[in-house]
């Protein structure tokens, strides 16, 4: 935890420090607003229970969000105790990293804030307890409401458009990995709404996906690059049958929940630019997305975010939505590392051999993450889909295959 004064960060502060033992590591310490008071407080944690990442069914990235319980029993996380070493500091949005170290390195799970402190001081219990809620910055995004953007020119790249928001909010350019971007965008509309609503907005100009990294950085990725994760290598394998890394379940689903076969898209100024596809309604019934106010910069781009939209989502098959491991299971070495390894976009093929026989085997992406830390357990699951954009991919025997696979734009 950084109990450092507050989740601001000074324009062009130099959060790394060389030499020094705990700002100095390269990787570590991503929330570092140069006014650290970093403590270690990993021996006191009880559970740590996190999740986030792509929502299918809402089709767009969330904000990784959960608690962690921490053992009081001698009262330091009460605010009001004087003799407490945390006295004074023990404010909301005070920062927080999760990492985990296995094998000689050390890769994080988790940056972002703390937005309450919850006591529960059960009467079974010989000691308290006080459950952190935490949060990525798409909260603090999400709680900073805007209106005119300084800087939002007509002409700029999506990319440059996230980047001219953040800079809006000081939001530092050490914690951001942002793409350029394959789309402009116009003016910005000087509308009231919320920062993190302003960006969703040119992440769907775009097609792209826009989301906090489990490092903590605000991270844009185009629409190309989005496009060439799809079954990119190096693919992690999983099984039940011994012949890859063995899971501890999946979870299936089949029906039209994410079916769209008609996509209306209108930028600010514009006309509606419509699009359908006539075999996927008789099959599956009109389902529908409907999108207004776009920042796109022309008619032509709204109408390919239809036909793109569209293209990726109107056909549907048995999904594996969800893959879940137990990181405590003996001789799991593969296991654990391909779990503190995949992150948004890796690929995965997962094999499932069921009682009488039958197989199916997906390749899909990790698009989030659900773990639950104790002392004596590691669980993690991750919400796995399809590609969230299609695109023809040379030499690739999942998406460039002639006349099956989507063409992009």
């Amino acid at each position: 935890m950084d109990f450092g004064n507050s989740p601001t960060f000074p324009t062009g502060t130099n959060v790394f420090t060389l030499s020094d033992a705990t700002k100095g590591r390269l990787d570590f310490n991503y929330l570092d607003s140069g006014t650290s008071n970093v403590v270690d407080v990993s021996s006191q944690v009880a559970l740590i229970q996190i999740s986030g990442g792509y929502q299918l069914q809402q089709d767009q990235f969330q904000a990784n969000a959960g608690i962690v319980r921490i053992y009081d029993p001698n009262g330091y996380w009460n605010p009001q105790n004087v003799s407490s070493p945390y006295y004074g500091y023990l404010t909301p949005n005070k920062k927080i990293t999760i990492q985990t170290t296995y094998s000689g390195t050390t890769r994080p799970l988790f940056a972002g804030y703390i937005n309450a402190y919850q006591y529960s001081f059960p009467t079974t219990m010989s000691v308290g307890y006080v459950d952190l809620q935490v949060s990525d910055a798409f909260r603090l995004f999400a709680m900073s409401a805007i209106s005119t953007i300084t800087g939002g020119t007509a002409g700029q790249s999506t990319g440059q458009r996230i980047n001219t928001i953040l800079d809006n909010l000081s939001f530092p350019p050490s914690l951001r990995n942002i793409d350029t971007g394959d789309n402009l965008v116009q003016a910005d509309p000087g509308t009231q709404r919320t920062a993190l609503n302003a960006m969703k907005n040119v992440e769907y100009a775009e097609q792209g996906a826009f989301y906090v990294a489990s490092n903590g950085y605000a991270t844009f990725k185009s629409r190309s690059n989005v496009t060439k994760t799809n079954g990119a290598a190096p693919i992690t394998y999983f099984s039940n049958d011994g012949t890859a890394i063995v899971y501890a379940g999946v979870t299936f689903a089949h029906d039209d929940k994410l079916v769209v076969n008609q996509c209306s898209t209108t930028n600010i100024g514009g006309t509606a630019q419509n699009v359908s596809d006539a075999t996927s309604i008789a099959r599956y019934f009109p389902h529908t997305v409907q999108q207004t106010n776009v920042v796109g910069y022309s008619d032509s781009d709204a109408l390919n975010v239809s036909r793109i939209y569209v293209a990726t989502r109107k056909d549907t098959t048995i999904r594996i939505d969800q893959i879940s491991l137990d990181l405590t299971t003996p001789d799991y070495t593969a296991g654990v590392t391909a779990a503190l390894t995949l992150d948004y976009f890796s690929t995965v093929n997962i094999k499932n051999v069921q009682s009488n026989g039958s197989t199916i085997t997906k390749t899909l992406q990790v698009m989030g993450s659900n773990y639950k830390i104790t002392p004596n357990t590691f669980d993690i699951s991750f919400t796995t889909s399809e590609p969230i954009v299609d695109g023809f991919i040379l030499s690739s025997s999942l998406y460039g295959v002639l006349d099956t696979s989507t063409l992009g734009w």
